[in-house]
C-alpha cells in the first residue's frame, strides 16, 4: 500500500462514486451533521453526479434537474451551492485536477532523478484517470463543450504542469523552454484526449512508454528518452488510486495525498 506518513486521505476523483450511495446520507435528529458538514456532503455528491451525468450524456444534455435526481438534492440545494450548471461543471473540474496534481507532485518528490521522477508522475496520473474513467471523459473531452471558459481552465491547468519541468536538463542555446514544455504537454494531452474520446479511458496505463518517449525526447535525445521508456515497460507506476471498490480489492494498494498537498 502507498501511503504518505501523516494525516492523509485517499484520492478519490468526482464520478468515482454516486451520489445516492447509502453510507453518504446525511443524518437526521439530535445528533445530526454540522451546517458545514452538510453543505461539504451535498457538494461532493453534486460533484459526482455532475460528473457521471456529463460523461454519460455530454455536457450539453446534461440537465441540472438529472444532476440533482442522481446526487439525491433538491434543485434549490443545487442552486444554493452553485450558480448554475457551467459554474458546478467548472468547480468539479478544478477539484479534480487539483487532486490530480497533487498525487503526481507526490510520485514527482519520490526519485531524486528527474526522467524517473517524470515516469512516476506520469504513471500515477494515468492510473488515476483509469481509476475514475468518468471524470476523464468530462474533464479531457467535455471540458470542450463549455467554449472559451473551459479553454481557460485548460490553458490554466498547462501552466501548472509546468512546474514539473524546472528541473530537467538545459535545452540548447536559443531553444526557448517555456513554448518546448508547452507543446510537449499539448502532445501529451492530445494522446490522452484520443484515448478517452475513443472509450480507452481505463486502458490509459498502457500509454506510459509511448508518453515517457514524447515528454523526455526534447530533454535527453531520442536514444536515452527511449531508454527510459523501456523502464515503463518493466516496473508498474507506483501509485494507484484505487478509488474504485473493486480496483482496491484487485490491487490491495492506494494512493494517499496530505491535505496541503492540494492545490
Amino acid at each position: 500500500m502507498n501511503e504518505l506518513v501523516g494525516s492523509a486521505q485517499p484520492v478519490v476523483l468526482p464520478g468515482t462514486r454516486t451520489g445516492r450511495e447509502p453510507d453518504r446520507s446525511i443524518r437526521r435528529g439530535p445528533r445530526s451533521t454540522t451546517p458545514e458538514a452538510v453543505a461539504a456532503n451535498q457538494r461532493d455528491r453534486l460533484f459526482d453526479a455532475l460528473v457521471r451525468t456529463v460523461a454519460d450524456k455530454g455536457y450539453p444534455h446534461a440537465r441540472v434537474s438529472d444532476i440533482c435526481r442522481a446526487a439525491g438534492v433538491t434543485r434549490p440545494v443545487f442552486y444554493d451551492v452553485f450558480a448554475g450548471k457551467e459554474d458546478a461543471f467548472l468547480a468539479a473540474y478544478r477539484h479534480g485536477t487539483d487532486l490530480l496534481l497533487a498525487t503526481m507532485d507526490t510520485a514527482f518528490g519520490r526519485p531524486t532523478h528527474w526522467p524517473s521522477a517524470v515516469r512516476d508522475a506520469l504513471g500515477a496520473m494515468l492510473v488515476l484517470l483509469a481509476d475514475a474513467p468518468r471524470f476523464a471523459v468530462a474533464a479531457i473531452v467535455e471540458i470542450d463543450a463549455l467554449g472559451a471558459a473551459g479553454r481557460r481552465e485548460r490553458q490554466r491547468l498547462v501552466a501548472r504542469l509546468h512546474r514539473f519541468f524546472t528541473s530537467a536538463p538545459a535545452l540548447p542555446v536559443g531553444v526557448p523552454a517555456e513554448q518546448v514544455v508547452t507543446g510537449v504537454i499539448g502532445g501529451a494531452y492530445s494522446a490522452l484526449y484520443r484515448e478517452v474520446d475513443e472509450g480507452r479511458a481505463q486502458r490509459l496505463p498502457h500509454l506510459l512508454p509511448a508518453m515517457c518517449y514524447l515528454v523526455l525526447a526534447p530533454f535527453l535525445g531520442p536514444r536515452a528518452a527511449a531508454e527510459e521508456a523501456k523502464k515503463a515497460l518493466s516496473a508498474p507506476p507506483v501509485a494507484l488510486s484505487c478509488a474504485n471498490p473493486a480496483r482496491r480489492a484487485e490491487t490491495g494498494r492506494t494512493v494517499n495525498i496530505l491535505p496541503s498537498q492540494v492545490g
